[in-house]
């Protein structure tokens, strides 16, 4: 009985494994992988960092904020100010296609718009009103029930 041992084999070698994670339905290689290590510099510094609507430094900083800040830190661009403006920035991207600083929006009360920098592995980070600068997962039922759209703006020499 060779032959059984042989084919399950064969049909364990054909499986393989993966060590890459699967957020929604496809995996997509993500090219902008190697800003995850900028980006995690930008966290550190802004990591804790509390909220207060309408900052935009180390005493206080909202989430649009953030966002215009890492951007014009990192990349040299100036974003417009607001969620409601950087909502029509680049282009509109499927969740299960994310990559590395794209930028994901969520609708969190009746007129109320949040945003956040994509960083790999289904994480964010973000101001958040009660916990100030932090990561946060988008499987976190939360996110998910508020996620709005997501946004690929352009970034110099990638």
């Amino acid at each position: 009985m060779r032959v059984p041992v042989l084919i399950f084999l064969a049909i364990l070698s054909l499986g393989g494994c993966s060590s890459t994670p699967h957020y929604g339905s496809l995996a997509v290689p993500d090219p902008r992988a190697p800003l995850r290590s900028d980006l995690h510099q930008q966290y550190q510094r802004w990591a804790g960092t509390p909220y207060r609507l309408g900052g935009v430094d180390q005493r206080g900083i909202d989430c649009s904020g953030l966002v215009l800040r890492v951007y014009e830190d990192l990349y040299g661009l100036r974003l417009p100010r607001t969620t409601e403006a950087q909502v029509n920035l680049g282009r509109k991207v499927a969740p299960d296609e994310l990559q590395t600083a794209d930028l994901v929006f969520f609708k969190t009360g009746w007129k109320t718009r949040h945003v956040g920098i994509y960083i790999g592995q289904g994480r964010f980070f973000h101001a958040s009103t009660s916990r100030g600068v932090m990561i946060s997962s988008l499987d976190n039922p939360y996110w998910q029930r508020h996620y709005w759209t997501s946004r690929r703006v352009s970034l110099p020499g990638i």
